[in-house]
């Protein structure tokens, strides 16, 4: 079983032995949860230094490990500043080619710069061009300074869904508090109903009124071929038998969603980041032979593409749109405050 298999059935299981080892691992969680906190105090009161950037610069991640939809809102952000005739920069935080390959083809017109280290690959980014930057997963990059904090939150794993577990007992990187220091919280959905996203924001609105706080609908939007330029209506796969193939954090909640439009699923789910070994390729293929369609995510069509075998079906690539249900004109008019500083 790989690592992420056994953090999902730790961090989500009733099951009896599951909830037994995350009541033993509770303490080093809250010893965790402590240091977080602590750490972002020190920033907060100037302790420790953070690190200038040298353009004006969006922060954008989520107070848990994956799944939340911080990548698509990232290049959603990159792609508002692009129409607009003003160069973005997505800085990265370099451990990953996929994603480095997803916002390329999701945002031709930006810089995308995979690089630990934000300072310099916001350098790089300026000497390529870019005149703003969008820092995807950097919420708890504390080090470096942001024009616009945006954290992400994800309806299906929060409270009262789920107990905000902190790491290594639950998914959270830090605690609900955190969310403070957000000028920007938005509330996204894939599975849960708009009044469940809702209510969520209405808490959160609540607690921190000088927030915006905006709910999204992260939904498929169409399925186009991995190679050609295919489309199908997503409504075609109603009755249909459908392969799904997902290396992404939370494979489950894409293949609900493939379900909701009436299809019969089979999912086979990988780890995050999933590399795509010829092995693997070859078995998706075979399973193909089976099913009226094969439907992947952006991320894995990335590593697929050039391994796909020409004699197999061709699988679909499914298309995410972000639908604001709430105050997503709020989250534009806090952007454009940001194009106001761009040089």
């Amino acid at each position: 079983m790989s690592g992420q298999r056994v953090a999902q059935w730790l961090w989500w299981s009733n099951a009896v032995p599951a909830r037994a080892a995350r009541g033993a691992l509770l303490p080093v969680a809250f010893l965790y949860r402590t240091i977080m906190s602590a750490r972002a105090k020190a920033f907060a009161r100037g302790w420790l230094r953070q690190r200038a950037l040298p353009l004006p610069a969006i922060a954008i991640g989520n107070l848990a490990v994956g799944g939340a939809g911080k990548t698509p809102l990232a290049a959603w952000t990159a792609a508002f500043f692009a129409r607009r005739g003003v160069k973005p920069g997505i800085l990265l935080r370099g451990y990953r080619g996929d994603e480095q390959a997803v916002h390329q083809r999701l945002v031709p017109e930006a810089i995308v710069v995979p690089e630990p280290d934000r300072v310099k690959g916001a350098e790089q980014a300026r000497a390529q061009g870019a005149r703003v930057l969008v820092l995807d997963d950097a919420y708890q990059r504390l080090n470096v300074r942001r024009d616009v904090n945006v954290a992400v939150v994800s309806t299906e794993s929060s409270p009262p869904r789920h107990v905000a577990w902190p790491l290594p007992a639950g998914p959270w990187r830090e605690d609900w508090s955190a969310l403070g220091r957000a000028d920007v919280i938005v509330i996204t959905r894939r599975r849960a109903a708009v009044a469940e996203s809702r209510a969520l924001a209405g808490r959160i609105a609540a607690r921190w009124p000088d927030a915006v706080v905006a709910t999204v609908h992260l939904a498929l939007d169409s399925l186009v071929g991995l190679r050609s330029t295919r489309r199908v209506e997503l409504s075609a796969l109603a009755k249909r038998r459908v392969v799904v193939a997902a290396g992404i954090a939370d494979p489950v909640s894409f293949a609900a969603q493939v379900r909701g439009f009436g299809a019969s699923v089979q999912l086979t789910a990988y780890q995050d980041h999933h590399a795509y070994p010829p092995g693997d390729v070859a078995r998706l293929a075979r399973a193909a032979q089976d099913a009226d369609y094969v439907v992947v995510t952006e991320k894995d069509a990335v590593k697929l593409r050039s391994r796909w075998p020409a004699d197999a079906p061709e699988p679909l690539v499914a298309q995410l749109a972000l639908r604001w249900e709430l105050n997503g004109d709020a989250v534009e008019r806090v952007l454009e405050g940001v194009l106001t500083r761009v040089v």
